[in-house]
């Protein structure tokens, strides 16, 4: 035993240089033994205001194995940020969490579809404009009464779309999505970028100690697969009998983000951005994305129980 466990040690430390800078900020090193489980298929909350950023659920790992971190709008840190979603991937043996973070541009997320524009390569659904944030609603779901910064592109989904009706959660390995970065994704990996919001820190840890986010509790099938409210300072609450979708006030929790003033619209327009104001171009019938559809699974993706594994 003593042995194994130097074996393991061993392999960790010489797979601690290939990680991406993104995982090494984040300062914890977190490996599994077995593979996460499929994305659920969910519906997208409606983004209720401009500025906030789509950010997709997905699998964390806690101490009674991996548990569901709801899928959420959350306001940009800053004009100009990107969200890049953190994913599995598959080294060594183990698969290895890599962190999220933003910046100036989507890095690699393991060509994971996460839906809603995260189709796993960048992120298609919507771009900065002047300070102001555009939103594709041809993948995205807003509500178009408050918010007219919106346009229309189906081509750019489908030329980043790496495997259309994909749920699996990991890269590489046993059944993985086979997406090495790119160049260009490698260029943003190493980019400058700040790690996940105190709202969005609070929001992972009220998803670690709600009992039903655990796949032992749920099954692949989450209660709250995504926060039909906003992630704000006002909505997040870290104590332990707090549950995605229904947080209280956490004034630890508090947002960056300041909203654009409306001559930043004007600069927009005069930059070539033009809102849609008319949505009639919209299919009929259509006011938000389709869930995803379900493909064929993958042993390593469907635990029949909780495997014996230990995440460090």
């Amino acid at each position: 035993m003593r042995l194994f466990r130097s074996a393991r040690w061993l392999l960790l430390a010489l797979l601690l240089p290939l990680i991406p800078a993104s995982q090494a900020h984040a300062g914890v090193f977190i490996s599994v033994g077995f593979a996460p489980p499929v994305l659920p298929v969910y519906v997208q909350p409606v983004c209720p205001q401009p500025g906030f950023m789509w950010t997709p659920g997905y699998w964390a790992y806690g101490p009674d194995g991996y548990y569901w971190v709801p899928g959420a709008w959350v306001p940009a840190p800053y004009a100009g940020a990107l969200w890049t979603p953190p994913y599995w991937g598959w080294q060594g043996g183990i698969y290895v969490f890599h962190a999220g973070y933003w910046g100036p541009h989507v890095g690699y997320y393991g060509g994971v579809n996460y839906g809603f524009g995260y189709g796993g390569i960048g992120f298609v659904g919507g771009m900065w404009h002047g300070g102001v944030f555009a939103y594709n609603t041809a993948v995205v779901h807003v509500n178009t009464t408050v918010i007219h910064n919106t346009y229309i592109d189906r081509t750019v989904v489908e030329r980043n779309t790496v495997v259309a009706n994909s749920r699996v959660a990991y890269s590489g390995g046993p059944g993985g999505i086979n997406h090495p970065p790119t160049a260009q994704e490698t260029a943003y990996m190493h980019e400058a970028h700040t790690g996940p919001t105190s709202a969005q820190q609070a929001h992972v840890q009220a998803a670690r100690a709600d009992r039903t986010s655990y796949f032992n509790s749920n099954h692949g099938q989450p209660q709250h697969a995504a926060m039909e409210r906003p992630m704000t300072a006002a909505n997040v609450h870290t104590s332990a009998n707090a549950r995605p979708g229904g947080f209280n006030a956490n004034a630890n929790a508090r947002s960056q983000y300041r909203a654009p003033q409306q001559s930043q619209y004007h600069a927009a327009q005069q930059n070539g951005y033009r809102p849609n104001a008319q949505q009639g171009n919209r299919p009929q019938g259509q006011s938000h994305p389709q869930p995803q559809s379900h493909p064929q699974s993958h042993p390593e993706s469907h635990p029949s129980k909780e495997p014996h594994g230990r995440g460090r």
